[in-house]
């Protein structure tokens, strides 16, 4: 029964569909995990005052670049199933740690908490998914990506939805403390639908790709760097990372600038960011399970990898003519129902064709280190350029010719994907 349903809303085959599920399960309890910890973050950022958030995106990088050898030293040592639940597990602890510090701290420590908590889920995040997206890139090939990426997404989406949710009406019964306890829960469930994948993955992979894939890669900051500068084709994947992560920080700043001045509680606050990755969630979820995968598909990776810097263009030019904090919210809903619904399931396709050993080297240096890099870049710049005297108008203009350039590079991205397909094929 199961199986027929989800043949239904995707171009499955049958020896792919319990794969399938357990991977969309997994996506669905780690975003859901992610997205009741979000506005958490988001509020106890914004608490802090907007001046204050260039040095924690700062410390969020600094922190990346010392754990990053060791998640290296780690996934060189362990098998991937025992990989993903200790280090899922790892995190567990970290969230037991923070609910006894919500718990027991003055007021005074609260506001350092939050600092330090901000910084722990904004590498928490790019971990985990990283993760995540790296199995789901090692059990699937290209051509099954096309088809079912999207689907996978939509359970990643599903759990932004129920997590938005779930933090906006429970936050204010449990608090804080309850709403990490939940997360806890729903990390372990991530690592039993892990498990389920690898062991699923031999249905239409056969045995001697699954014992092969249980080697794990090395790869560390230096490997990731060299690989990625050796390929142009990586180099080109980063970049779009980069400008992505670039122009998200640009409207992140000015979401929360919204945040500090126009709510006076923390609790308003979490309910604020709540309800915008509600309402990003929901459209991405319809737009994922029905569209994405045939759009993919139909048209192909670069043009679908292209529709997100194309959205941002449009909004950048929107909010250039009309600065208001809607036309804002309206841009950011935009911005991320693009990505999360198109350009991130269709650029983990752009993965599948690289060798293994030299996408698990590039990969988590891309998915880590190139993305948060783009946030520095983007928070020290919309910085100077508010010192500078600019709003919303200015820094929209400034944005365009970014995301001009963000476009061009999409389109090469997709010519490469294509050929080397094609050559991989």
């Amino acid at each position: 029964m199961l199986g027929w349903l989800v043949s239904k809303a995707v171009d499955v085959r049958s020896t792919e569909i319990k794969a399938l599920c357990w991977a969309w399960l997994y996506s669905w309890s780690l975003l859901l995990a992610y997205y009741v910890l979000r506005p958490i973050r988001d509020a106890m950022g914004s608490s802090g005052g907007v001046h204050n958030l260039p040095w924690l995106f700062a410390c969020t990088l600094i922190t990346m670049l010392v754990l990053n050898p060791i998640f290296a030293w780690l996934i060189n040592r362990w098998p991937r199933e025992r990989f993903v639940a200790i280090a899922y597990r790892f995190f567990e602890l970290n969230l037991v740690l923070f609910i006894l510090a919500l718990w027991f701290a003055s007021p005074e420590q609260f506001l350092w908490i939050g600092r330090v908590f901000f910084v722990w889920v904004s590498v928490f995040n790019l971990f985990v998914v990283s993760v995540f997206w790296s199995l789901v890139d090692d059990v699937f090939t290209s051509e099954q990506g096309k088809r079912l990426f999207g689907f996978i997404a939509a359970g990643a989406t599903l759990g932004g939805v129920v997590g938005s949710l779930m933090t906006y009406a429970l936050v204010g019964a449990i608090g804080q403390p309850g709403m990490l306890m939940l997360a806890i829960v729903l990390l372990e469930l991530a690592v039993l639908a892990s498990k389920r994948l690898l062991h699923h993955s031999s249905d239409f992979n056969g045995v001697e790709r699954t014992r092969h894939d249980e080697q794990v890669a090395s790869g560390c900051v230096l490997e990731g760097l060299k690989a990625t500068f050796k390929s142009p084709y990586l180099l080109g994947i980063g970049g779009y990372i980069l400008l992505y992560s670039i122009t998200s920080t640009f409207l992140y700043f000015q979401q929360a600038q919204v945040a500090s001045s126009g709510f006076s509680s923390e609790e308003l606050r979490v309910r604020f960011f709540a309800n915008i990755d509600l309402w990003a969630n929901m459209l991405t979820l319809i737009l994922q399970i029905w569209i994405t995968g045939r759009l993919t598909k139909w048209l192909g990776v670069g043009v679908v990898i292209a529709l997100l810097p194309l959205v941002s263009m449009i909004g950048f030019s929107a909010l250039l003519l009309w600065p208001t904090a809607g036309v804002l919210m309206v841009v950011q809903v935009l911005r991320r129902v693009s990505n999360f619904a198109f350009a991130r399931p269709a650029r983990e396709v752009l993965f599948t064709v690289i060798p293994r050993e030299e996408r698990y080297k590039a990969k988590n240096f891309i998915d880590t280190v190139v993305y948060r890099s783009g946030d520095q870049l983007g928070s020290w710049s919309y910085a100077l350029l508010s010192i500078a005297g600019m709003g919303i108008a200015g820094i929209s203009a400034t944005a365009l010719p970014i995301v001009i350039g963000w476009l061009c590079l999409s389109g090469w991205l997709g010519y490469r994907q294509k050929r080397a397909e094609g050559e991989v094929g």
